[in-house]
């Protein structure tokens, strides 16, 4: 069988991550912790073995007492049934398997264990992927890979899906910043650890004029009065349980005891065949 083509560089993404120096580059991960511990605060249960998928532990030192935090390799160091609390990090969008990662996360909880799963969303960074595709096929004539293909919420909420969960849930948090312009932009997904590491990337260094061109048609299409630029940022969570026979189940089609029509007060007009 052919195996798939590798989305991500993991060598390469693990040495971006090593470079990481300045945790107040790290707000969005931040960012990720705070959304987590709000959608656990409204969780009537008290977890009492929970892991976190992180590329980042210091972040969630003090958070989940007890907890195990574990890096996102494509084999993740779970246990089967082991956990009644998984959550994973802003890091399953460089995972070559994403899917994979989801079924691994079940398979370590118990029944009726809970997934938080917090990534980014297609929106993310869409004006600087427009910025530099653009400057690129005008400067090369071509395009390379340079910004992670982000699942739309429909898409990631279908994979809870595939992976087994029940009760699935996505939503959406969008969270619009602003720097003093692209180069910034960039330079702080570079100090986040996110800068590219596509497997397909380019092996060389990005000419200055694409950079330089990018930059410029960015502030053209998206700069604001005060001189800066806006960057779009999607975190989307995603929320299922492991199954688990004391879980509500859906009625069988055509079980149903009392007619819709019945129950608003109103005359129930059949269909033609």
């Amino acid at each position: 069988m052919t195996q798939p083509p590798l989305l991500t560089d993991r060598q390469t993404l693990a040495l971006h991550r090593s470079r990481v120096t300045d945790s107040a580059a790290l707000f969005l991960h931040a960012l990720a912790r705070d959304e987590a511990q709000d959608r656990l605060s409204m969780v009537k249960r008290t977890f009492t073995s929970a892991a976190v998928v992180t590329p980042f532990p210091d972040i969630w030192q003090g958070v989940l007492p007890g907890a195990r935090c574990i890096s996102d390799d494509e084999t993740l160091d779970l246990s089967e049934a082991t956990h009644d609390l998984v959550i994973h990090a802003l890091t399953l969008h460089w995972a070559n398997d994403p899917v994979g990662q989801l079924i691994q996360c079940r398979r370590a909880l118990r029944p009726d264990g809970l997934l938080l799963c917090l990534t980014f969303g297609g929106e993310t960074l869409h004006e600087l992927r427009a910025a530099l595709a653009t400057a690129e096929a005008e400067i090369t004539g071509g395009l390379s890979p340079r910004i992670l293909p982000m699942g739309e919420i429909r898409d990631l909420g279908a994979l809870m899906q595939r992976a087994g969960f029940a009760l699935p849930v996505a939503d959406t948090l969008p969270l619009n910043t602003s720097y003093a312009s692209p180069l910034h932009l960039m330079r702080e997904l570079r100090a986040m650890g996110e800068s590219n590491a596509l497997h397909g990337r380019l092996r060389y260094p990005t000419r200055r004029s694409v950079l330089l061109r990018a930059a410029e048609l960015y502030i053209d299409m998206h700069g604001t009065e005060d001189g800066r630029i806006p960057a779009t940022f999607e975190i989307i969570t995603l929320t299922g349980w492991a199954p688990d026979a004391s879980q509500p189940q859906p009625l069988r089609p055509g079980s149903a005891t009392h007619s819709l029509a019945a129950m608003l007060g109103t005359r129930e007009t059949p269909l033609k065949d």
